[in-house]
């Protein structure tokens, strides 16, 4: 498999599906095509391995099996490998995993537009919109309520390691850089994912690529 990604620094969307691919055991290669360099609107267009996805990432290529989309990856994977490993066994948690994937997948607009993903600033506190503080309180009893009731396994949102968590953790990120306070039980869990060896792994390989967005730069920090 072939999975094609962009800028690990600003691409939220490549780290889920990164991790998404980490979290099935299968073997894959990783290609970083380099977002929103000069000509981007033109080349995008020409690059083979977006073609499916009309230059979007990430991209995940499978034998003749094309999957664009972090969830469709990350639901692709599933299916290979078993469901299990990426979903809680049990129905009542399972059931909330995947809304709360859902609700991750298609909402919290204020919060990408105000707080992007950028692992090249250092992190710094940043004056948020209410419509941000309303997307924070949201995302954290939604935390709250999925340790409450099915964390005891261990230190992430339904105990171990799996899909929320993958889909959460740009979301870590983004607390982390923008310096949001949190409650303590939110601040392990942010731990717990931030010092995990896949995150700890793409936040080492962004720190060594060479390319900068220089208006996101600017936008993450105005």
């Amino acid at each position: 498999m072939k999975l094609i990604i962009g800028n690990r620094s600003y691409s939220s969307w490549s780290l889920r599906g990164w991790l998404a691919a980490k979290q099935s055991g299968l073997s894959f290669e990783t290609q970083v095509v380099p977002l929103y360099g000069a000509g981007w609107d033109e080349a995008k267009l020409r690059l083979d391995e977006l073609a499916p996805s009309h230059g979007k990432v990430p991209v995940l290529w499978d034998g003749e099996a094309v999957v664009w989309d972090s969830l469709a990856i990350l639901e692709h994977l599933a299916d290979k490998v078993g469901r299990d490993r990426f979903w809680p066994k049990a129905e009542p948690a399972r059931a909330m995993a995947r809304a709360m994937v859902a609700e991750m997948h298609s909402g919290y607009g204020a919060l990408r537009s105000e707080m992007p993903m950028n692992l090249r600033i250092a992190p710094f506190t940043k004056a948020v919109s209410e419509a941000v503080r309303a997307d924070v309180v949201r995302i954290l009893t939604l935390w709250a309520e999925a340790r409450a009731r099915f964390g005891e396994g261990g230190p992430f949102l339904f105990g171990s390691f799996g899909a929320a968590d993958i889909f959460y953790a740009p979301i870590v990120a983004r607390l982390r850089i923008y310096g949001v306070p949190v409650p303590g039980f939110a601040a392990a869990y942010m731990d717990a994912v931030w010092e995990h060896e896949w995150l700890q792994a793409w936040v080492a390989a962004a720190a060594q690529e060479p390319w900068a967005i220089p208006r996101w730069d600017a936008a993450a920090q105005g």
